[in-house]
């Protein structure tokens, strides 16, 4: 997962995830789960973060480009990387 340093005026810490489009520095609330199957295995999975507001626009990009596999609420997904 991407978890940038907070720029000035940013509305996270720096332990907070932020989303991953070019210039938002907004909390990220989703995960998107992707990879390419021409450079990855198909059980790897590489994570864009996304707010609510970007989260359709990087689906979108990643979808029409075959990437996108799963699109899920970071809580949900940082709990499930948590179990034993």
């Amino acid at each position: 997962m991407i978890f940038p340093d907070s720029a000035p005026g940013s509305s996270g810490s720096p332990e907070t995830p932020q989303c991953s489009a070019k210039g938002c520095r907004a909390d990220a609330v989703w995960v998107l789960a992707w990879n390419n199957p021409k450079v990855h295995t198909p059980e790897r999975r590489k994570t864009w973060l996304a707010c609510e507001e970007h989260r359709e626009h990087l689906s979108q990009f990643l979808g029409v480009r075959g990437f996108l596999k799963d699109v899920v609420r970071l809580a949900d997904w940082e709990a499930a990387q948590h179990k034993p």
